[in-house]
């Protein structure tokens, strides 16, 4: 289970050259098909039922992703190549490479192609219905999204390998699956319960983590990163969920924008509307923010690594 650079360098290198891999060979997507085999089989209608039943689907996903990732390590473990299959598996649990691009589709199709498009585009973002958002909410999901998903699906990844090696990285994976898929209120208010209240736990450290190097990034790229923690001190705790709000506030302090979702949360109420151009500058502090976790994170493993 003790984590090792070469692993996590090739992680890094294979998502900085390809991205994601094809849904067909996917680990991840694998992770969602189990949840949602699982998921279907809770028998509704009772509360205390479908919250036992999420419960111990909050359980079992993980578990089986982490003991996947323990077979896989165990039959590989005496081959010269048993660090490239830990590297390739590594990498699923993170995407660095997609987020940017997403992040950016969105603001092309808002310049080039239209709203619509560009509605199209935020649902590879995030969960949120963007069937009815103008252009200024499209930036601001956007950005709200490669914020928040700079802890989801880089800093906390890659600490949780860092942290208990890549079982561990794999079964932080699963949780946050289950999160999107389930995690929401709705139909799966009492179903979802324990793997949302999982996934926050789990994201507490991730999180104001990821403010940290968001404002470290932010700095070097000239942006006032006193303002960005003026806004994360002031608007951390505004969002429902207890970690979402803090590399979010930060972000919108940074750029100088107001990140709101109607009924819910508004983040840097003091700044302007986002604009184009401002997407495009989330993703250069998301890069550098994710370029520094990959430095704390390969600096972390090195020192743990046997001599």
């Amino acid at each position: 289970m003790t984590p090792s650079v070469p692993p996590l360098l090739l992680a890094l290198a294979v998502d900085g050259a390809f991205g994601e891999y094809p849904n067909a060979i996917h680990p991840v997507v694998a992770m969602g098909t189990l949840a949602g085999a699982l998921e279907r089989r809770i028998p509704r209608g009772r509360v205390w039922v479908e919250r036992l039943g999420g419960a111990a689907v909050a359980l079992i996903v993980p578990a089986a992703a982490a003991g996947a990732a323990l077979v896989a390590m165990r039959f590989t473990t005496g081959y010269s190549w048993g660090w490239i299959v830990e590297g390739l598996l590594l990498k699923a649990t993170f995407a660095g490479r997609a987020l940017g691009a997403a992040a950016l589709r969105v603001q092309h199709d808002l310049e080039h192609r239209g709203v619509v498009a560009a509605r199209g585009d935020l649902a590879s973002l995030c969960s949120r219905d963007a069937g009815a958002l103008g252009s200024e909410q499209l930036l601001a999901g956007a950005i709200e999204s490669v914020a928040e998903n700079t802890s989801d699906s880089v800093v906390a990844p890659l600490l949780f390998y860092a942290v208990f090696g890549l079982p561990g990285a794999m079964a932080y994976r699963a949780v946050n699956t289950l999160d999107a898929m389930i995690g929401y209120r709705g139909a799966y208010e009492n179903v979802g319960k324990a793997s949302a209240r999982l996934d926050d736990v789990l994201n507490l450290i991730p999180a104001r983590l990821t403010a940290f190097l968001l404002a470290t990034a932010g700095a070097v790229l000239g942006l006032d990163a006193a303002r960005g923690a003026g806004v994360w001190r002031r608007d951390r705790r505004r969002t429902e969920s207890p970690n979402a709000g803090h590399p979010m506030a930060m972000m919108a302090g940074l750029l100088g924008v107001v990140l709101a979702k109607d009924g819910c949360y508004v983040l840097g109420g003091s700044g302007r509307a986002a604009a184009p151009p401002d997407v495009r500058r989330a993703v250069e502090v998301f890069a550098l923010a994710s370029l520094l976790a990959a430095g704390l994170a390969v600096l972390a493993v090195g020192v743990r690594s046997p001599r």
